[in-house]
C-alpha cells in the first residue's frame, strides 16, 4: 500500500509520497499550497543525502522561486 504522508511546518505543506507510474519507483513530492509537484529518482534522493546544507541555500531563499510573479513577454 502506498499512502500519501503529509508534512507541514510553520514555512511548508506537503505530500510525499511513492510513483511507480514510470520505468522505476520515484518520489513524488506535492507543494499542498500551490500544487506544484516534483518527481525525484533514486540518483536525485542520493544526491540530497551528500548535500551539506550550505548548498542548499539557494533553494531555501522563497524569493527566488516561489514569490516571482510571471513576466508577460511584450
Amino acid at each position: 500500500m502506498n499512502t500519501p504522508m503529509r508534512m507541514k511546518s510553520e514555512f511548508a505543506h506537503v505530500c510525499v509520497q511513492l510513483d511507480q507510474s514510470a520505468n522505476g519507483v520515484r518520489l513524488m513530492i506535492k507543494d499542498i499550497r500551490t500544487g506544484k509537484t516534483v518527481y525525484l529518482d533514486p540518483l536525485e534522493l542520493e544526491s540530497l543525502a551528500w548535500c551539506q546544507h550550505e548548498d542548499l541555500v539557494q533553494l531555501l531563499n522563497p524569493t527566488l522561486t516561489r514569490w516571482r510573479r510571471s513576466v508577460k513577454a511584450v
